[in-house]
């Protein structure tokens, strides 16, 4: 099963965040150090706030937190967030669906995959706060002509 690039970025941030609790983050200052799509992490952070694992904070100053403590985050509940759709196949519109087996092994390795998720939580993710926050801190510095510590509230287009 391959995770979307939303889903990657989403964990990307939220790892981030679970390195440096105390620390707000800024859009540019992640878009810039990982070399991700700013317009798409803005939606990631968006749909993350929807979705009760960051806070956001507009304006001056502003930009985002984990809405609670990395241990209480479930990394199956984020990617369940995240992942628009689970399904390893387009079993619906297959001629032979009637007659086979496929779609309940496939779900069934879906639901095993959600479960060894399910059983980690973003501090397992960041277990080594000090090494992360050491290897985050070596990340490219942000130009501040691209600072803009601005986390939407509503979902941006591309």
């Amino acid at each position: 099963m391959q995770l979307t690039r939303h889903t990657d970025y989403a964990l990307r941030v939220l790892i981030h965040l679970a390195a440096a609790p105390s620390a707000r983050a800024t859009i540019s200052d992640i878009a810039q150090a990982y070399g991700l799509s700013r317009n798409h992490l803005m939606k990631v952070v968006h749909h993350l706030a929807q979705g009760g694992f960051v806070d956001t904070q507009r304006g001056r100053g502003g930009g985002f937190t984990l809405a609670r403590a990395s241990g209480a985050i479930s990394i199956g509940a984020v990617v369940r967030h995240s992942e628009p759709d689970m399904k390893m196949a387009d079993c619906a519109s297959c001629a032979i669906r009637t007659a086979c087996g496929l779609s309940g092994i496939l779900a069934q390795a879906t639901d095993a995959f959600l479960a060894v998720l399910d059983s980690y939580s973003l501090a397992d993710a960041a277990r080594n706060r000090r090494e992360l926050a050491a290897l985050i801190a070596a990340l490219p510095a942000p130009d501040p002509a691209l600072s803009e510590a601005c986390a939407p509230s509503a979902p941006l287009d591309d």
